[in-house]
């Protein structure tokens, strides 16, 4: 079954694997003997589903969770319940598509001021430097 992430990219169900794992960190009688926590891998470089420029963008944005073999691992625990953290995992990984699809910023070319508004800055500056001479003590003469 395909899960549609954008417009253009949807993933096939097939392509996510998902382990359960026990939740670290503080907890009550429950946590140390129900899995709840969810680690997702999902296989970048081998999935037929995404373009070639959204996988390269994909490695460079997964940082450590990507292994040497190009899997990305996403391991969730905030929630209580098992549902709650495959879908936080699935939510998690489908953002990190959606921020690797779109195209980046264009590039900002410099400009150069105009000669009418150096013209207006040193009037204004120099205005305002004749205002502040003003302020000065008076000369006695």
């Amino acid at each position: 079954m395909l899960i549609p992430v954008t417009r253009s990219i949807s993933l096939d169900d097939s392509e996510l694997h998902e382990d359960f794992l026990r939740s670290s960190g503080a907890g009550g009688q429950n946590i140390q003997k129900v899995e709840t926590a969810v680690q997702l891998r999902f296989d970048v470089r081998q999935s037929p589903n995404l373009p070639e420029r959204v996988r390269e963008r994909l490695e460079r944005l997964s940082g450590r969770r990507l292994t040497k073999d190009g899997v990305l691992v996403i391991t969730a625990q905030r929630h209580r319940t098992r549902e709650r953290n495959r879908e936080d995992a699935q939510e998690r990984l489908f953002e990190l598509i959606r921020e690797a699809a779109t195209p980046p910023p264009p590039i900002r070319r410099p400009t150069k001021p105009t000669k009418g508004s150096k013209e207006r800055r040193l009037e204004d500056k120099t205005r305002r430097g004749g205002t502040k001479a003003l302020r000065g003590k008076p000369s006695e003469t």
